[in-house]
């Protein structure tokens, strides 16, 4: 079917008055020369100006009124997060067809369209269709959604709208409650602002003061931290002020302040300037963040889209009820049951984390830990070994259940049920992200039943039960039982490597240098080396066997 062609108008603005442009309504007067050249495409440099922005729209688009929901027609197109009051600097003629409107991802200036086009976003999510036009507005925004649903774009397409607008050194920080969330956040500006020039500062713990020292004396556009480690450069680095800041965004806000930051955010509010636009998005609302938000924004604009404590439709969510002492044989029966799929497995310690991944590399499963304990440069390891699928079983603690968007996860399992019935939430939001259908199991012992009852009473519904077959899992007692005897071997030895002086900090994974044990006690036997893996339900679990 084709598609219908739409015209735009051609529309010009005067340049040559530059005064009080900040909140000209549309332009009027008489329409530059029709041989007026288009504008170059806006860069970002301290002290010079943006350039003139282009901007793409059709004629029968309009902003959203304050009667209508922005995105109410029967598609939302991108060009329909305009706002009445942002002045385009330029209106240029082009002929685009409704399908390849549908498909200018976002933002406000042509450039950001492209830029998001370049990252497969197609259209707008429900978040970022309410977020969007109120940021571009001027005003404060609380942005409630579920996990997985773009909030990082919902903050990060105004805020580069505004460098376009008025480029600064030292613009935005942005606070999150993890390092591998700070990290991700940063590749996500970056890929946006790509064309246009924006400088983006990683400040977090786990890596040399001195070295993030020299990346904030280049005084970055957007500076990402964690609180702690911001703190830290704020009271000990010379030349470095956020005096002139214009945006504050703290992301996973109720995260932040579960995690006892309130004493560091408290500081940077009082360093900050007053005279700046705050965004704060989470995926609950706790009474925490209701008292930071009458703190620190002014007449904010709350944009929620989804219920107060939500998951995905695609998901699928089940539990099994164990014994305590069999959750190593039923999590290595899955494990083999569902072969060929990617796993998120989430331990409450790190020693668990750990000790499970070890176990499941003796028994040739490529599983790697992420957790507290480790090393940046190990964390970063693991997290980029999964995301390349060089490993298919993440062990993780807490710190990658909020935020991280790790594509293609099949299967989020809760190998130990979260304490706080809100972290069940962020951990299952690692699976069925952006519309996926993804796969939840959470392991329930006898000392578990409280805390599951909470669960389902906090996500409003009851979790069926996932199929196993007691007696192939009750099949694989010996190995199992054997895979952990090493397993705590390797640990101990581990933990002696600690203790030397002259051990070092090596990158490698740790699960990769347990090889040793195993020749030890085995004579010889093949180490956790990449090869083998799970096999199929009724095979061994083992490799290297007697």
């Amino acid at each position: 079917e084709e598609e219908e062609e739409e015209e735009v108008e051609e529309e010009y603005t005067d340049d040559s008055d530059t005064s009080d442009t900040e909140d000209r309504g549309p332009p009027g007067g008489q329409p530059a020369p029709p041989d007026a050249q288009p504008a170059s495409t806006p860069t970002l440099r301290t002290g010079g100006s943006a350039g003139a922005s282009t901007y793409a729209r059709s004629t029968d688009d309009r902003a959203p009124t304050s009667g209508s929901t922005p995105g109410s027609s029967n598609e939302t197109t991108w060009s329909s997060l305009w706002p009445a009051s942002w002045p385009p600097t330029r209106l240029v003629t082009t002929s685009i067809s409704r399908k390849k409107e549908r498909s200018l991802i976002c933002g406000v200036t042509e450039v950001l369209c492209e830029a998001c086009d370049q990252l497969g976003w197609k259209s707008p999510t429900k978040i970022q269709v309410e977020a969007i036009p109120v940021a571009l507005q001027g005003k404060d925004v609380i942005g409630l959604a579920e996990t997985g649903s773009g909030k990082t774009g919902a903050f990060a397409l105004p805020i580069l709208q505004s460098l376009l607008s008025s480029p600064q050194r030292l613009h935005t920080l942005v606070l999150t409650p993890t390092r591998e969330l700070a990290f991700q956040i940063s590749e996500q500006f970056e890929a946006l602002g790509s064309s246009i020039g924006v400088k983006c500062a990683v400040v977090v713990g786990g890596i040399d003061m001195m070295s993030q020292s020299l990346v904030l004396a280049k005084k970055p556009h957007i500076v990402i931290a964690t609180p702690g480690r911001l703190i830290d450069h704020m009271e000990n680095t010379k030349g470095f002020s956020l005096r002139a800041l214009k945006f504050l965004v703290m992301d996973e806000a109720d995260r932040i302040l579960n995690m006892d930051f309130e004493t560091e955010v408290d500081k940077i509010l009082k360093v900050i300037p007053r005279d700046r636009r705050t965004f704060l998005f989470s995926a609950t609302m706790t009474k925490k963040v209701q008292k930071l938000q009458r703190a620190a924004l002014k007449d904010p604009v709350k944009c929620a889209v989804s219920t107060k404590y939500s998951t995905v439709d695609k998901l699928q969510q089940y539990y099994i009820f164990i014994p305590s002492k069999y959750k190593d044989c039923y999590l290595v029966s899955i494990l083999n049951e569902l072969a060929g799929n990617s796993f998120i497995i989430f331990c409450s310690t790190c020693n668990n984390a750990q000790r499970v991944a070890l176990l499941l590399r003796n028994l040739g499963i490529t599983a790697i830990p992420l957790h507290g304990q480790m090393s940046q440069n190990k964390r970063l390891g693991s997290l980029n070994k999964f995301k390349s699928k060089s490993r298919s079983v993440l062990l993780a603690t807490d710190v990658a259940s909020r935020g991280l968007d790790i594509p293609h996860v099949d299967c989020v399992i809760n190998y130990d049920i979260p304490t706080h019935s809100k972290d069940y939430i962020h951990r299952v939001g690692r699976t069925a992200r952006a519309g996926r259908a993804g796969k939840s199991i959470t392991f329930v012992t006898q000392y578990d039943v409280e805390l599951f009852q909470r669960i389902e009473s906090l996500i409003g519904k009851k979790l069926p039960a996932f199929p196993t077959q007691e007696d192939e899992v009750m099949m694989l007692v010996e190995r199992v039982s054997e895979a952990q005897r090493f397993a705590r071997l390797e640990m101990k030895e581990q933990h002696e490597k600690r203790k030397r002086p002259k051990g070092g900090d090596r990158d490698e994974d740790d699960t990769e240098q347990a090889s040793g044990v195993r020749k030890k006690v085995r004579g010889g036997g093949r180490g956790g080396g990449d090869g083998g893996g799970m096999k199929k339900k009724g095979g061994a679990a083992w490799r290297g066997g007697r």
